[in-house]
């Protein structure tokens, strides 16, 4: 029997693997070198830094995380003592498309800011940024994107400098990896100089990692009125985050941007098929079957008298209300982590259906396009 030591938060996992395996759930800050002693395998999210400390004298020889990021592995060390490891890439994406798409709808309407016609650049343009990408175009934004490594890759193409996104945009969103050196290094990306190169009065939004961004360089562009204002759900030191920064920002939200049902599914999906295959266990193409479905999942819209913002912005506020996560962070700062571990349920667009009245076929050709399906 293998042993497989676990993060007790990871969901749908429960069950899966004891078939199989001794299984051993723990909180994901509290695994430890003694408690990985013995394990064969590791299935971990971010809050559990996978290096020399956990896994010098440990028998683990594959490492899942059901999460997009992986710089909380140590990748030199595991390749050096032969430790295989796998990340979920993309898994969330959709679930971050839905938060930031609810995100700029709630801009649109608290502060009367016309999306349409507006710039938005995408600093990283993987899965996420992708899809975030789409969003802005089915919004009838202008989009610039910035990826360096894909420009290398690819050629210029599509592609602009990041002062090119910073002159021209409107609203900047950032969709990179946290990487602490190198080329393409990301740490502090947004610092005080890139900040003084923003656009007089757009705005920043950062669902990456928290450290991509000098949260007191963004302290003060953001007092200074260099910056309209921000959307943060990363935040640097998490969990004891910057409340100062938080009562600054236009939405704060504790690291939960990609925890739709569907995301979490998606990466828990993604990690027992990399450590099953690495293992050669029988679970092939795994998925769970007990994913909770949305209490209503038809929506009933009257379109007679609304704009069609006001039409899309009913439909995705329905799926998605975004301010009560950031009512529940700022009134309960204290309980960052209980408010990922304890997330309430989210489905994501492609699990609700629209009944739509007197609507315009634009309307309906735009609410399909962001996923929902339509009831003739």
């Amino acid at each position: 029997m293998l042993n497989i030591v676990t993060d007790d938060r990871i969901p749908f996992l429960r069950g899966v693997f004891e078939p199989f395996a001794n299984v051993e759930y723990i909180p994901g800050k509290h695994i430890t070198g003694d408690i990985v002693r013995d394990a064969d395998a590791l299935v971990v999210r971010t809050r559990t830094r996978c290096d020399r400390d956990l896994l010098e004298r440990s028998a683990v020889k594959f490492i899942a995380t059901a999460t997009i990021g992986f710089d909380h592995i140590d990748a030199h060390f595991c390749a050096v003592n032969n430790i295989r490891w796998a990340n979920a890439p993309g898994c969330n994406s959709s679930s971050v498309k839905q938060y930031i798409t609810a995100a700029l709808l709630k801009l649109e309407r608290d502060r009367k800011y016309t999306l349409k016609g507006k710039t938005i650049g995408i600093v990283g343009a993987g899965n996420v940024g992708s899809k975030v990408a789409d969003v802005a175009e089915i919004l009838g934004m202008k989009v610039l994107i910035n990826d360096p490594p894909r420009e290398r890759r690819e050629g210029r193409g599509k592609f602009v400098s990041l002062s090119t996104v910073l002159k021209e945009s409107d609203i900047i969103t950032l969709h990179v990896p946290l990487n602490m050196s190198g080329e393409d290094k990301t740490y502090h990306l947004i610092d005080d100089d890139i900040l003084g190169m923003f656009k007089e009065g757009s705005w920043l939004f950062n669902t990456s990692r928290g450290e991509v961004t000098d949260n007191q360089a963004l302290k003060r562009a953001l007092s200074s009125g260099r910056l309209k204002g921000s959307v943060l759900d990363v935040w640097e030191n998490e969990p004891d985050i910057d409340t100062e920064l938080m009562r600054s920002v236009f939405l704060a939200t504790p690291h939960i941007a990609g925890y739709s049902a569907d995301g979490k599914a998606n990466g828990t999906s993604m990690a027992v098929n990399a450590l099953s295959r690495f293992f050669n266990l029988p679970l092939v193409d795994w998925y769970p079957d007990n994913v909770p479905q949305p209490a209503v999942p038809v929506i009933e819209i009257d379109c007679f008298g609304k704009t069609p913002e006001d039409i899309i912005a009913e439909a995705v506020f329905h799926t998605y209300r975004i301010e009560d996560d950031d009512k529940r962070l700022r009134t309960g700062v204290a309980e960052f982590e209980s408010q990922r571990g304890t997330y309430p349920l989210r489905r994501e667009f492609t699990s609700y259906s629209l009944k739509l009245h007197g609507c315009s076929r634009e309307v309906i050709e735009i609410l399909e396009r962001l996923g929902f399906g339509i009831i003739a």
